[in-house]
């Protein structure tokens, strides 16, 4: 099995910075895609960012302020500055391809954190 667990988010002032964290653990060979996603209260979960092989890729909200960066293939960050209001949410993070050992052997699957709190007042 592969676990993720964020942290990092919390309440902030608008224009403010945070940096969210995601560790996985397990034992994982490696993981296809990394990415955040979020979700504010009544809305679908939107993707936010996501890294794979050092390629990165933004939502068009984020763009500019919002940095996703990956260190080993197990952590992974996402430093958000300029923040607004409009990104208070949940922020999830998000592993696909994770190739792993399990107690059958390898498997790969795509797996979810629980989720962290970002709240940015005005």
């Amino acid at each position: 099995q592969v676990q993720l667990v964020e942290s990092g988010g919390g309440l902030v002032q608008a224009g403010g910075s945070l940096r969210l964290s995601c560790a996985a653990s397990g034992v994982i060979y490696s993981i296809n895609v990394m990415g955040w996603y979020r979700q504010a209260p009544g809305k679908q979960r939107e993707l936010v960012a996501t890294i794979s092989r050092g390629s990165t890729n933004y939502a068009d909200s984020v763009k500019g302020r919002f940095t996703i960066s990956r260190e080993a293939k197990n952590t992974m960050y996402l430093q958000m500055n300029s923040l607004k209001p409009e990104d208070t949410a949940v922020y999830y993070c998000n592993a696909e391809g994770a190739l792993y050992l399990s107690s059958l052997g390898p498997k790969r699957g795509d797996y979810w954190g629980q989720g962290t709190q970002v709240t940015v007042s005005s």
